[in-house]
Parts: structure tokens; C-alpha cells; sequence
């Protein structure tokens, strides 16, 4: 082999389309725009929002394909339209839900998927000022949950307790974008006065700042690449060009690392890194292509592997969690590609696929994924614990061995008024 080309095992992966029997359809998707992704997933259901009272959205299982019919039973117990959703990593059935009311409101899903329209949340966060614009789940601790507001406050909450843990008020304009790094232990966020920042909920304080992270007034969008201590920006220069740097999370303050210029476009580019093959995808709102780039510890950082081209535009992507792929096939990710056309939108699978000639399992492509199961509960991780997210083999033969544990039922909290009653008939 010629010592200028480089070894990957992900070099050849291409995407394989789905058929049209293969697609979702029907949707009347929900006219509010923002920062959001406008879908999520999880290895059971799909999540968007819809056209109607009550912020109503569907939950959809990925086998399930087909139509989507009118009458189908969906989620609706807001009293605005809903901004942003995302799946409790460690409970498949239940779902966050962030409004224009400014409420959270956290639902269970049925085992069997929806039967009847889902109007009394598990749970109802009250605390944010302004319309809640975005969710994540912590990525290793139990129940714990992040957002963001037209407020300008970053709040972190105990899910299960159904309270505020912790409010970061330190943003002068509109947030554009929050992660949390790969353990959990820092958020980071970017805003519309271009500057990045770190921050540690624990402390409840700021731990690091990039001033100008990048020249260009649209939305910068962001990823820690877990593994390397590597911070994702994707924006837009002054002249609308849009780049990807790369920062060094511990010399935060300085030039990056690493930058790409991409293209000149007007759509967001939403990054999202695949932690075991170290493979970053960058998805636009208003793009029909999808780029992925392989990453590594040293320079170049970043190498292009291919870019899926479609004249199909994106009004959102969402990724599938590795425990949810066909790893038979090499389906190495899976994205879901949200369109929206006259009014209706429809969903397409889209497989990354690794090819080879054997049909057994490619251990060298799927090393251990992380398995569904939190790390630690939330009273460890507000005390200071930290731990990597657990893991288990991704190899069917060894599902027997903990590859999908399932956290313990989720509880709903009660309400005062609730607490109240069984005193009086207690008495």
C-alpha cells in the first residue's frame, strides 16, 4: 500500500437510500421555526411536532412506516406549540418536551406505542421566563435534563423530583445551541454575541470562553468530540461562508486547533459525532447533503471521508443511537432526514453503510456502543461523581451479556395538592 494513503475502515462507507414503501409520510408539520433540529429519535420511536392546539406531537415506532394518517393518537398537553423534543437516553418511553408557554413537560410513552391521545404529563417544569427553545438529557447521569430559553438562562433539572437543580443566567442575547461534553460533567453553549461558553452546573459558574468563535451573525452549532477533549463549532464567516473549527477544550481562549472551510450557503449546519467510529456528520437545515469527516489525535485532525448528495432539502436530521442499527449489515448510523413539501412532511432513513463481503459480524467497525443504562443517578452526579457512559458489545450473539440494560421505572412525581389528599384521608 502507498504510504500517502491513508488506512480508514470507514473510507468506503456510502448511503443507501431508503425505498419508497420504506419512507413515513403524512405529516403536517408544526410552522414554528427556530433553533431545533425538528426530529429525534431513540432505538424505539421517532419524535416531531405538528400543526394544531395543544403543541401536539407524534411519536412514531421505526416500524411503523407508511402513512400517517389523520386521527392517529399523538402527544398534546401543551398550550403553545412545542419548540424542541428529546428521549431520556436511559428510559426509552419517555420524552421531554419543551413550548412557546415556557413550560417542560416530561411524558411516558406506552410500551405498545400510542392509543389515545396523551394530554397529562408525567411531570411539569416551571421556571424558564420565556418560551423554551432546547432540550438534552445529560449523557451519563439518571434524570437529569438541560435547557434553554428566550430568557437567556440555562437551567439544569431533576426530572424525577420534578425541580430546578441549577440556573445559569450569565447570556446577555439568544441561545443558539447547548451540549453536554461526553461524561457530562460541562455544558457548552453558543449565542447570538458570537461567544462560546463552558459551563459547569455543579459550581454554577462559567469555566471557559472563545470571544469570537465565529465572524458570521447566523446560528453557530456545536459537538464535544468525546475522546479527544475537542470542541465542534460549525458557523459562518463575515462573507456567509460556512467553516468548521476545531478547539482545544482545555486552551479554550485561543485559536483553534483546526479549521475547514465548507461552502458558501445560507442553511445551519448541525454537527453530530459518532463517539466509536470517530466519524462527524454535518447535516444542514435547508441542505439536501449530508458531509462526514474521520477524526484523530493528531494533525490533520480531521479527514473528509464523502459527502451523500440529495436535491431533497433537509428541514431537519436527527441520528438513531448505535444500539437501534442493523451491525448485520455494517450499518454503521442511520440518520433521519425530516422533509417538508406543500405543507407535509415525510421521514427517510438513511443507512451509512461500511461494505463487506462477509455476513458475519465486523467486530472491527462496532467496537462497544453505549448501552441504554445511566452511569450513575442524579444525587451521585450533583455530589461530584463523573464516569464515561457504560458500554457493551454491539455483536447480537452477545446480547445475552448486557447489551441493552433498561433503567429502573420511571416514577411520577406527585403534586402538592396530590401529597395533600392522602394526608386528609390518612387523618
Amino acid at each position: 500500500m502507498s504510504s500517502f494513503i491513508r488506512a480508514s475502515k470507514y473510507r468506503h462507507v456510502y448511503v443507501e437510500p431508503p425505498k419508497v414503501d420504506q419512507t413515513y409520510k403524512g405529516f403536517r408539520l408544526a410552522t414554528v421555526t427556530g433553533e431545533q433540529q425538528y426530529i429525534k429519535a431513540n432505538t424505539t420511536f421517532f419524535a416531531v411536532a405538528l400543526q394544531g392546539g395543544g403543541g401536539p406531537f407524534a411519536v412514531v415506532k421505526h416500524k411503523d412506516v407508511g402513512e400517517y394518517k389523520a386521527g392517529t393518537p399523538l402527544v398534546a398537553g401543551h398550550k403553545s406549540a412545542v419548540l424542541d423534543l428529546d428521549f431520556n437516553p436511559f428510559h426509552e418511553h419517555v420524552i421531554a418536551s419543551a413550548s412557546e408557554d415556557s413550560t417542560i413537560k416530561i411524558w411516558g410513552i406506552p410500551a405498545d406505542g400510542l392509543t389515545e391521545t396523551l394530554t397529562e404529563p408525567l411531570v411539569d417544569l416551571h421556571g424558564h421566563g420565556r418560551k423554551v427553545t432546547l432540550l438534552r438529557f445529560h449523557p451519563t447521569a439518571n434524570n437529569v435534563l438541560a435547557s434553554v430559553s428566550a430568557d437567556m438562562a440555562v437551567k439544569v433539572w431533576d426530572i424525577e423530583k420534578g425541580s430546578e437543580s441549577a440556573s445559569c443566567e450569565e447570556h446577555k442575547q439568544l441561545i443558539q445551541d447547548i451540549v453536554w461534553d461526553h461524561e457530562g460533567k460541562v455544558w457548552a453553549t453558543s449565542s447570538k454575541d458570537k461567544k462560546l461558553r463552558l459551563g459547569d452546573p455543579r459550581s454554577k459558574s462559567i469555566v471557559g470562553e472563545i470571544d469570537q468563535a465565529h465572524a458570521g451573525a447566523k446560528s453557530t452549532k456545536l459537538s464535544f468530540l468525546g475522546g479527544f477533549d475537542r470542541l465542534c463549532s460549525v458557523g459562518f464567516t463575515k462573507q456567509s461562508q460556512r467553516q468548521i473549527k476545531f478547539w482545544d477544550v482545555k486552551k479554550l481562549g485561543g485559536e483553534p486547533v483546526h479549521q475547514i472551510q465548507l461552502d458558501q450557503a445560507s442553511g445551519v449546519i448541525i454537527p453530530y459525532y459518532d463517539v466509536d467510529t470517530r466519524v462527524l456528520y454535518l447535516a444542514g437545515k435547508g441542505d439536501g447533503n449530508i458531509r462526514y469527516y474521520e477524526n484523530i489525535a493528531e494533525k490533520p485532525w480531521a479527514f473528509a471521508l464523502s459527502e451523500y448528495r440529495s436535491t431533497q432539502a433537509a428541514k431537519g436530521t436527527c441520528f438513531v443511537p448505535k444500539r437501534g442499527l442493523d451491525v448485520m449489515r455494517c450499518e454503521t448510523a442511520r440518520c433521519l432526514k425530516l422533509v417538508s413539501q406543500a405543507g407535509k412532511g415525510s421521514v427517510e432513513p438513511l443507512s451509512f453503510i461500511v461494505p463487506r463481503k462477509s455476513d458475519a459480524f465486523q467486530d472491527d467497525i462496532f467496537p462497544d456502543a453505549f448501552c441504554g443504562a445511566p452511569s450513575m443517578t442524579a444525587d451521585e452526579w450533583w455530589a461530584g461523581a463523573n464516569a464515561a457512559p457504560r458500554t457493551a458489545p454491539l455483536d447480537p450473539a452477545k446480547a445475552g451479556n448486557g447489551a441493552a440494560p433498561v433503567a429502573k421505572t420511571f416514577t411520577k412525581v406527585k403534586t402538592a395538592a396530590q401529597l395533600q389528599k392522602e394526608l386528609d384521608e390518612a387523618v
